[in-house]
């Protein structure tokens, strides 16, 4: 009786969050149905839909300096900043998930304080601090403080992917007489390969697509691509702008893809 009152009501809920649901994708994926089109517009002019299509945009980007030059200093700072990151996130990581220390919770607080911190606050004190040792508005400065907005997700990552080792295999490699830094790179790091990629690819479509930090922290050689697209809706109304909207969509999804392939290969549960 109580089931027969109540699944009518259950049904009508899950009916209205499904709706509710459907509503948000399609509000969130609505700039992407416009721009995507739009990429393969006329050159002189952003319309939608396209009255003609055509690659000349596309072309524009990979032919002009002025968006090759952008490209390739986001392409460099995301490689180094990912680099990076792991180097300094991986045993982070492993060290806040294995063990228990004095000030364990004092420094999760601070390597996970990007989190919480708003970025625009974290730009401007990165950028008083880099013009003070004389850094700023160069590729060093960007790749340091594009780590310390990817390293947060690098060591979260991570920190789930070591939670789900064995730590047996961990004892037995030490009572066969492997050091610690031996046991860390021969069986921990080999389990971990997954995790390290998709915190890699998580990081570096970060680091690719980050704006506000690279705004800060820009130079005059050192505009990344998303600066520079800021910088021309700011100016100018490019149609380029769809073209390279739609290859930094096309890397995320590819992104997305990788990392969930990665999971269910892993036996991780896709969310």
């Amino acid at each position: 009786m109580v089931n027969s009152v109540h699944d009518p009501l259950s049904q009508r809920y899950r009916f209205v969050g499904s709706s509710i649901a459907a509503a948000v994708y399609i509000f969130l994926l609505a700039p992407v149905v416009v721009t995507i089109p739009m990429a393969f517009g006329p050159t002189n002019a952003l319309e939608f839909p396209p009255s003609t299509y055509s690659l000349d945009l596309f072309r524009i980007v990979f032919t002009s300096d002025s968006w090759l030059l952008p490209l390739y200093t986001s392409l460099k700072v995301a490689i180094f900043s990912t680099c990076a990151a792991l180097f300094a996130g991986v045993p982070s990581a492993y060290w806040i998930a294995r063990y228990e220390f004095l000030g364990k919770l004092l420094i999760s607080g601070v390597l996970f304080s990007p989190l919480v911190i708003p970025t625009i606050v974290s730009g401007l004190g990165i950028y008083l601090y880099f013009a003070y040792i004389r850094i700023g508005g160069t590729t060093l400065s960007l790749v340091l403080g594009h780590v310390m907005v990817t390293l947060p997700y690098v060591i979260v990552m991570i920190t789930a992917g070591v939670q789900k080792l064995d730590r047996n295999l961990e004892f037995g490699a030490e009572l066969m007489g492997a050091n610690p830094i031996r046991m860390f790179f021969t069986v921990v790091i080999p389990q971990l390969v997954p995790s390290l990629i998709s915190a890699a690819f998580f990081a570096f479509l970060l680091s690719f697509d980050e704006v506000i930090i690279s705004w800060f922290l820009a130079g005059s050689d050192t505009v990344t691509l998303p600066v520079r697209m800021y910088s021309a809706l700011e100016w100018e109304v490019s149609p380029v702008i769809a073209a390279v909207s739609a290859l930094l969509t096309a890397l995320s999804l590819l992104g997305c893809i990788v990392t969930i392939s990665l999971r269910k290969s892993s036996g991780e549960e896709v969310s």
